[in-house]
This record gives C-alpha cells, sequence and structure tokens, in this order.
C-alpha cells in the first residue's frame, strides 16, 4: 500500500464519522469511533424492530459496540439489539438452544450451565453479543474448536423489506449467512449447538521460548481443551502461556515446568502490569465452562479498557514462520503495543469464516490508544504476513485493500450475490460494506 492510499484508508477508518453531524454521541466499545448515525434505537420486540426498520433508508445493527472499525457504522439509524436479549428454548432432543440476538454470551453462559449445557467454546471476553460476535467469526482457541459461528445451527434475519427469512444447518445457503458482516439484514434469533455442561481448570506458565514452538507447536496447542500464548515480542519470549483444561482430562495434573517455561506462582493479567482482580481464576481451580474459557469475568472491564484491537489469521501450516516474520519487526511496533495473543482455531465451512476449510492460528495485538501510530505501524505487519495468505478478523483493525482481502476467501463472490439477493438495493450497506464489499 502506497503512503496516499494508507492516508485515504486510515481517513476511512477513523474520520468517517467527522464527514458528518451526528446527532448521538453514542461511541464504540473502544472510544475510537464516533458513530456517525442521525439516531439509535433499542426495540424490545420485532414489532417495534420491523417498524424501525421500514422507517429508515440506511439502517444498520448494532450489537456491543466491541467492533473496531467502522462496520457497524451509519449516517442514518443505529437498530441496538440489546433489549433483544432472550434464551427462548432449548431443544434438548437436536441439542440446540434459541436465544435473541442480543443476548451476551456472559448471560447464555450462566443460563445455559444452570440447565446443565454448555457451548462448545467462548471468547476471551464474555461481554460480546452473540449476533455480532458470529457475523464476525469472533473466536476463542481450541485445536477442535471453531470459532464462535461454527456453532450456529439456525438463524433469522429481518431484512430490509420487514419480512423475516430463516435458516437451518442444511439449507441453502446456510453457511453463507452465518458470517454476514451485517450485509443481509438484521439477526433476530440463532441457535447454537449445545453439549452437556463441563468444567475447566486454569494453569499459567511464565517464560515459555519462541525457540521451543519451531518443533512443539502442535504439543501446546493440543495440551489443553484451550491454550493461549501471550508476549510482548522481546527476546524471542512468551511471556505467558494459558492452558485450560478439562477437568475430565487425562492429563489434569498440574506440572511445575513445561518446555522450559515454569508455573505461575499468583495469579496473572495478560498486561502483566494489570491487576489479575478481573482476569477469571487460574492456579488450577477447577470451575464452571462460562468462568474458564473467556480469559476475563462478566462483572469487570474486559482487557486493558482504554485500548485498540487488530489480529490477523494465517493458516496453521504456517504458525512458527508467521511468528518468526513478526518477531522479526517487533522493535518498530512495540512502543504501541500493551500485549499480543496467538490462539488457535479449527476449521470450518462458514463462507467468509478466516478458518474456511483450514485450520488456522490467529496472531492478535491489543494496542494503547494511539490511533496515528498503530495505523503506520498495520500495513509493516501486514506486509510481514503476506507470505502466509494473512486474513485481518472483520471487526479490527487493518488496512488490506479489498481486492487482497477478497482474494483470500474463495466463496466470496457467492457472498456478493447472495449480499445483492437478499437486499437488492443495498440498504444495509454503509462505508464499509461499499468499500469491501
Amino acid at each position: 500500500m502506497n503512503r496516499q492510499e494508507f492516508i485515504r484508508h486510515s481517513s476511512f477508518l477513523f474520520m468517517a464519522s467527522q464527514f458528518h453531524i451526528p446527532t448521538i454521541s453514542e461511541t464504540n466499545w473502544a472510544g475510537n469511533l464516533t458513530y456517525s448515525a442521525k439516531k439509535i434505537v433499542r426495540p424490545t420486540s420485532i414489532e417495534e424492530l420491523r417498524k424501525e426498520v421500514l422507517a429508515a433508508k440506511q439502517p444498520k445493527a448494532l450489537g456491543s459496540k466491541h467492533s473496531f472499525n467502522t462496520i457497524a457504522n451509519t449516517t442514518d439509524t443505529l437498530i441496538s439489539t440489546s433489549k433483544l436479549n432472550k434464551l427462548l428454548s432449548i431443544d434438548r432432543q437436536k441439542m440446540w438452544v434459541w436465544v435473541e440476538a442480543g443476548i451476551k454470551y456472559g448471560t447464555l453462559g450462566l443460563l445455559l450451565d444452570q440447565a446443565g449445557f454448555a457451548l462448545h467454546n467462548l471468547a476471551s471476553l464474555p461481554h460480546i453479543s452473540v449476533a455480532g460476535a458470529c457475523a464476525t467469526a469472533t473466536h476463542g482457541s481450541g485445536d477442535k474448536n471453531g470459532n464462535l459461528s461454527s456453532a450456529v445451527r439456525g438463524l433469522e434475519i429481518l431484512k430490509a423489506d420487514g419480512t423475516l427469512e430463516r435458516w437451518e444447518q442444511g439449507n441453502p445457503d446456510f453457511n453463507g449467512v452465518v458470517v454476514n458482516l451485517g450485509a443481509l439484514g438484521i439477526v433476530t434469533k440463532m441457535a447454537f449447538a449445545i453439549q452437556p455442561k463441563f468444567e475447566l481448570s486454569q494453569f499459567v506458565f511464565e517464560n515459555l521460548s519462541m525457540n521451543q514452538l519451531k518443533d512443539h507447536f502442535d504439543e501446546v496447542y493440543q495440551e489443553g481443551y484451550s491454550v493461549s500464548m501471550f508476549t510482548h515480542w522481546e527476546n524471542k519470549n512468551i511471556n505467558q502461556l494459558w492452558i485450560k483444561k478439562r477437568s475430565d482430562a487425562k492429563n489434569i495434573h498440574p506440572v511445575n515446568r513445561y518446555f522450559g517455561a515454569t508455573a505461575a506462582t499468583t495469579h496473572l493479567h495478560p498486561i502483566k502490569i494489570n491487576s489479575p482482580i478481573n482476569c477469571t481464576d487460574q492456579m488450577g481451580v477447577a470451575g464452571p465452562w462460562y468462568e474458564r474459557l473467556p480469559h476475563f469475568k462478566m462483572g469487570f472491564t474486559p482487557s486493558n479498557g482504554a485500548e485498540l484491537q487488530s489480529e490477523y489469521f494465517v493458516p496453521r501450516k504456517y504458525a512458527f514462520q508467521a511468528i518468526m516474520a513478526i518477531e522479526a519487526i517487533h522493535s518498530i511496533f512495540l512502543p504501541y503495543l500493551f500485549v499480543s495473543e496467538i490462539r488457535s482455531i479449527a476449521a470450518d465451512e462458514l463462507w467468509l469464516s478466516p478458518a474456511y476449510q483450514q485450520d488456522m492460528i490467529a496472531i492478535h495485538f491489543t494496542w494503547k490508544p494511539d490511533s496515528k501510530n498503530v495505523m503506520n505501524v498495520l500495513p509493516l505487519i501486514e506486509a510481514a504476513l503476506d507470505p502466509f495468505e494473512v486474513k485481518p478478523h472483520w471487526g479490527k483493525l487493518f488496512t488490506m485493500s479489498p481486492q487482497k482481502l477478497q482474494s483470500r476467501y474463495p466463496k466470496f463472490k457467492d457472498f456478493q450475490a447472495l449480499a445483492k439477493r437478499l437486499d437488492p438495493k443495498g440498504q444495509w450497506r454503509n462505508d464499509f460494506l461499499n468499500r469491501y464489499l
């Protein structure tokens, strides 16, 4: 990307709202974007939702506001699903749970656990809404765990003409509508696969040499049900290794050393200078799945709070090479970084999922709230990862060109045709979708 392209794209991400005078002061979770909407509404029923959709020219759905770019922005009406947040039913025969789109994973986890059930995985934050997370292919970690959208078994969408359309797994185009980027309509209901509830214990190790990853990457990520590595990219060191093990696993017994890393002797925050009080319990203490799979507790400020985020996916076969490519340029971005997290995601069949038909690793960057410098270093990170077929997270900061991004998705043209069919007048489009679709 040349300098002029970068400046234009940076302006798109961070200053789109300045081209309009918003009549609301609503910001996203990070505070780096003030939405450009004329108004925001929070319907409490499908009837209210339909009324707002039909009255708006260019509406957009708004979930828990955790996207860091303009994917959910509009200059017309923002329609929040925050009050459409109920667990609707549990189908014990199919092992599905139907929920309203605005329910948060932390709330759903508690309700499911009380009923004796669990989801297959959770993201690091339980504060996010189910529809928004699945629309952008948000994920947790685990060699055998697909991203959160891979658990979707059914969904209902309210289209721009006010009609509802419903899909279930096996229906034509189902794999296209799940990771939908908000381009098809407002998701009103979703069904997720469930399983019997289970417990996990979380173990943390410190100072794992990156050199160990060359020959032992698979062993590390197969050690637990969910595994995350945190690094500051200094001294070729993984600062913390978080291993979440099911309580019924054969290898549940803790060890003091793991490939040279030493077991933590106290609870830790991924950003070590921060207090671990808002982190989920560690030190091998067993607890319910919904309290161990996330890194942060539902009742506390998630992550660092004031931050920006980027994340990049590369095929699992390139894991070590991609990590070393980032390590080689770490001095360029280190002044602006809080911490990075490296996770694994199993393959799925969803058209716009970064893990479409291949296992992936995700390299996540939690940035200091320094928009100018962060946007300056993202093209350099993307260039370092480009040989490894890199894809960005749909809801986080990136500068990749639309042409290159589209080329990384084999089913992209199929999704474009699906969006045109379901939204022929382009009423769900915004600047972000116009650029990337």
